[in-house]
């Protein structure tokens, strides 16, 4: 349970930082900048292991500032790819 609320916090944090990154406005509600950070994370971490494909890991959340590119990234991919943001 706490990894949970953990996961949610970090989520939260790693979002709003994103969203204060990237250029321009980015209007997201609040539980839309903890999925952004949690997708940020795994999207790092995805990136990590096809990068270093013989680490033996499980896909597992990249670290705080890697979790932020990664955030940005998607706001980049949703705005410009699919015209979502």
């Amino acid at each position: 349970m706490f990894h949970l609320i953990k996961m949610l916090i970090i989520g939260l944090i790693v979002g709003i930082i994103a969203r204060f990154i990237y250029p321009g406005p980015v209007p997201l509600s609040l539980g839309m900048s903890i999925l952004l950070g949690i997708a940020g994370s795994y999207a790092a971490g995805l990136l990590g292991l096809l990068l270093h494909p013989n680490s033996g890991k499980p896909l597992h959340p990249a670290g705080f500032f890697y979790s932020i590119i990664g955030a940005v990234i998607i706001i980049y991919v949703a705005r410009n790819v699919f015209h979502v943001v």
